[in-house]
């Protein structure tokens, strides 16, 4: 039996036993329906469980959100109610119609997210130990504000792990301060960091990124051995190249204030790159204004460029099913961007890492290629997602062609998903006859956006096509650029060619690029 015919039985049980536990029945009703014996032991699990559900089912009960909106616009009270996510054990986020509010951000992170990002800098460390034989000395975030709103800021907690300093919490839970570990009490290195925080994380929570900066710069300047502080180590290498110490110890960066793109999805949707050295370039342009510690998104380009260069791990985590690399084109443009850009920089093969914290019970971490199978095989090609898609017409293909479109950025950026992937996603999607029919009925556009990104994916050498699903793409490409063309009509330009300009071949684009990569260029001691 499949390990997905496991989980749907599992499923099914649960839902039988939910449902007769709210229609009454008792424990021995149950037992049977569900053909199960139990000991004492699980029969006392089995009531706590009764509990739970008949609590959670009456906060569902209470939920009045039509009314609590009525009441709100009749100036009335609105009783306030936290937020979260109740898959990650939130009962308390119902009922729902409360006027919520997301937390406190002066109460990240919180005691437990503490020692969960501990293991979870452990886990990273012992990672790459293994891959590399090697003690990672900077590791590069994608910090989201789903850190703090989902996860009570476990990925705040594993960077202060990696630095080498702990969280001190007020009496009310409020974090008041940090405490540099001594060295005798830590089990690695300091570790640095190079952190691209999402736009949302910058606008909202900057007195995080605060906390962080102020940890940075108080680790740069411990007097210990530099193969115990990569920190001070590479702080002082940046000083020694001219940077002065506020410059020197930037370790946030996101785009400048007001903006809210790092820019490599732009040119990747868009075919406006040749190389590796192209993603590398927009990356920095777009991502080198520094924050915290009153930088406000001062432009660092060259600093930013030499925190980057120092990169050996880059890094993300996942803490709940809701959300995943698929989901926006924002993973792997920030992510994928900083590992093109970290191993453009370095000339080094840079690990690509992802957190799992969805099960408390099961904390991981694995590499980013696992984390692309695991959410191909659970999501995109799972029958049953694709069904669900499909039950929603224009808009379920337009989110299957979003979805498949992402999964070409992972691979344009980080080269790590598997042939097997887009063999298969050409096989359900494309060269399906049913499933052309349902886009040509529905959305004709997305699959000739799926067609076409696929064959990009070969002619740029990022996928090694099986030589019968890529010779069926081709000849099904043809039918759906014929519809292409009768929904058109008449026209200058139709077919599915890919033109490809890069900023060299754009005067404004080149202008502004060239400007930033000089300085780069001068601090890193690179010529053109």
């Amino acid at each position: 039996m499949s390990n997905g015919r496991v989980i749907e039985l599992i499923g099914q049980k649960a839902r039988t036993a939910i449902g007769m536990i709210l229609a009454g029945k008792n424990n021995d009703d149950i037992l049977n329906a569900l053909v199960l014996d139990a000991d004492e032991e699980q029969l006392k699990q089995l009531e706590e469980y009764r509990e739970k559900v008949q609590e959670i089912s009456r906060r569902i009960d209470a939920s009045d959100e039509i009314g609590s909106l009525l009441n709100g616009f009749a100036g009335g009270y609105v009783e306030p109610g936290p937020s979260g996510v109740i898959t990650r054990g939130r009962p308390d986020i119902l009922p729902t119609g409360r006027n919520f509010y997301s937390l406190d951000p002066g109460r990240v992170p919180t005691e437990t997210a503490w020692r969960v990002g501990q293991l979870l800098a452990d886990k990273l460390i012992a990672n790459y130990q293994k891959d590399e034989g090697a003690m990672p000395e900077t590791v590069g975030f994608f910090w989201m504000c789903n850190d703090l709103l989902m996860a009570d800021g476990e990925v705040m907690a594993q960077m202060m792990d990696l630095l080498g300093v702990r969280p001190v919490w007020a009496g009310n839970g409020q974090v008041k301060d940090f405490a540099v570990i001594p060295p005798e009490e830590l089990a690695h290195p300091r570790i640095d960091l190079t952190v691209r925080t999402s736009g949302i994380m910058r606008d909202n929570f900057m007195n995080c990124i605060d906390l962080l900066d102020r940890a940075v710069r108080t680790v740069a300047v411990l007097d210990e051995p530099p193969d115990r502080n990569f920190v001070r180590k590479h702080t002082m290498l940046s000083m020694s190249d001219g940077a002065d110490e506020d410059e020197a110890t930037a370790r946030f960066f996101s785009a400048p204030p007001g903006s809210y793109v790092s820019g490599v999805n732009l040119a990747v949707f868009a075919s406006a790159w040749k190389t590796e050295k192209d993603l590398s370039d927009i990356f920095i342009a777009a991502n080198g204004y520094a924050y915290g510690g009153g930088r406000n998104g001062k432009a660092m380009h060259a600093q930013f460029a030499a925190d980057l260069k120092t990169v050996n791990i880059t890094y993300n985590k996942v803490a709940s099913d809701e959300h995943d690399l698929l989901g926006c084109c924002c993973y792997f443009s920030t992510q994928g961007g900083m590992t093109a850009a970290s191993r453009q920089l370095s000339g080094k093969y840079v690990k690509a890492y992802y957190g799992d914290t969805r099960e408390p019970k099961d904390i991981n971490v694995h590499t980013l290629a696992d984390e692309v199978r695991r959410t191909v095989r659970t999501k995109l090609l799972n029958p049953r997602w694709i069904e669900g898609e499909k039950a929603h017409g224009y808009k379920g293909a337009t989110d299957m062609m979003k979805r498949i479109t992402r999964v070409y950025g992972w691979q344009a950026t980080t080269r790590e998903v598997d042939d097997w992937v887009f063999d298969d996603i050409t096989k359900t999607f494309v060269n399906d006859p049913e499933m052309r029919k349902f886009f040509q009925e529905n959305n004709p556009w997305a699959l000739e956006e799926i067609s076409r990104r696929m064959l990009e994916a070969n002619q740029r050498g990022l996928w090694q096509a099986d030589d019968k699903v890529l010779e069926e793409l081709k000849e099904n490409y043809v039918e759906v650029e014929s519809w292409m063309e009768d929904l058109a009509g008449e026209g200058e330009y139709q077919g599915g060619s890919i033109d490809i300009k890069t900023a060299d071949e754009v005067d404004t684009w080149s202008a502004n690029m060239g400007g930033i990569m000089k300085k780069v260029q001068a601090r890193l001691g690179k010529e053109k």
